[in-house]
């Protein structure tokens, strides 16, 4: 049984502020960087703990290289540096049995802790209609490999996300959004060990279900403001529907993840 895990830090316990989790903040990123660590090891043990024959961990944050190699678990192997082909999903494949999502966060526009969708770029982001995040966007990608998510963890609102789109799983939740910047969290400890037993309860299913990705997929848009929608409709066969809404389909949905990211990168860099 093949164990991917995508780690994000954002929805660690702990962690309120952008200075925490990006590299400028010194003293307190380095700190943040030792929570996830420790979050995404309770998840490997856990792993291990109800049969795991390999665990393969996705630094999924940011840069992408948070998590120092030295301290994960030795039970796992690392995926860490950018640019990813498939960047918070790199390295899935159908050989995996389930995937989870640790310190993950809510979508753009939600009440939860540093809640964003990929970037501060995105006001609202639709997949066929049904507006996502990172957890959603993600989740069908492992859907499209044939791969169940299994356990979420983060905020409350984080874990409302899961459960309307993820029969079954299991949303461990570490804190608790009071708004944006600000949340009541469990001792780092504590969290880690609800996660670890989340785990062990999720793998503990007979049968697993992945998310179905649809086919075709249309990836819908609404930047901020004009220009960054602007620099977004660079991208061959996308096309404006309003001035800050861009929109592509593609033929399945791997396409249209990584056209996804693509707008959200041109708009970046306007």
């Amino acid at each position: 049984m093949r164990v991917y895990i995508s780690a994000d830090m954002e929805g660690v316990a702990g962690i309120t502020a952008w200075e925490q989790v990006e590299t400028i903040g010194g003293v307190e990123y380095a700190r943040s960087q030792r929570l996830m660590t420790a979050e995404v090891n309770a998840a490997i043990r856990g792993a291990l703990e109800a049969g795991a024959t390999s665990v393969t961990v996705n630094d999924a944050h940011g840069r992408m290289r948070n998590i120092p190699p030295e301290d994960l678990h030795p039970g796992a192997q690392l995926i860490s540096g950018a640019p990813k082909k498939l960047g918070m999903m790199e390295g899935i494949d159908r050989g995996f049995a389930v995937a989870c999502f640790i310190g993950y966060h809510a979508r753009a526009g939600s009440p939860g802790v540093l809640a964003h969708t990929y970037s501060d770029v995105v006001h609202r982001l639709e997949v066929n209609g049904q507006e996502m995040g990172e957890l959603g966007l993600n989740a069908l990608l492992a859907g499209y490999f044939g791969v169940t998510v299994v356990l979420v963890s983060g905020d409350q609102v984080l874990a409302g996300e899961a459960r309307q789109i993820l029969e079954g799983v299991e949303a461990v939740i570490v804190k608790e959004a009071v708004n944006f910047h600000a949340a009541r969290s469990l001792p780092p400890r504590l969290a880690r060990e609800k996660i670890r037993q989340g785990l062990v309860r999720a793998l503990s299913r007979k049968s697993f279900q992945p998310l179905a990705a649809p086919a075709p997929a249309t990836v819908t848009i609404k930047f901020n403001d004009p220009a960054r929608a602007a620099a977004a409709a660079i991208l061959p066969r996308s096309r404006f529907l309003d001035a800050v809404t861009v929109t592509y389909t593609g033929a399945d949905y791997l396409e249209a993840y990584q056209a996804a990211r693509s707008l959200i990168a041109l708009a970046k860099s306007s």
